[in-house]
């Protein structure tokens, strides 16, 4: 969960959605520190946790966009060595993927 919660440090979600491998009290709290609302779903086996169905059935528009960007292999691969030719590429990629 460091990474988690790492990434969301300069951030003000308003919702945090993850699966449920991201199910800990810990990163519970951090988001709502944050002032947002955690919609993880419980793992098997804990207590069940209350959170919103209807976000969470959107977190895979989310994965299938990152799945259709990875099909530009220079994105992909990370040929770029730098952050701003990466940069690039990857809004380029984004452009082209939306368009399509």
């Amino acid at each position: 969960m460091v990474e988690a919660e790492t990434l969301l440090e300069n951030l003000s979600p308003s919702y945090v959605i993850g699966d449920k491998g991201y199910d800990s009290d810990a990163l519970r709290k951090t988001i709502r520190r944050l002032g947002a609302k955690p919609v993880i779903p419980a793992r098997k086996g804990t207590r069940r946790r209350r959170y919103d169905k209807t976000r969470y059935k959107l977190r895979n528009v989310v994965e299938r966009f990152f799945n259709r960007i990875k099909h530009y292999r220079r994105v992909a691969t990370r040929y770029e060595k730098t952050d701003p030719n990466y940069s690039g590429f990857l809004y380029l990629a984004t452009l082209v993927a939306t368009i399509l």
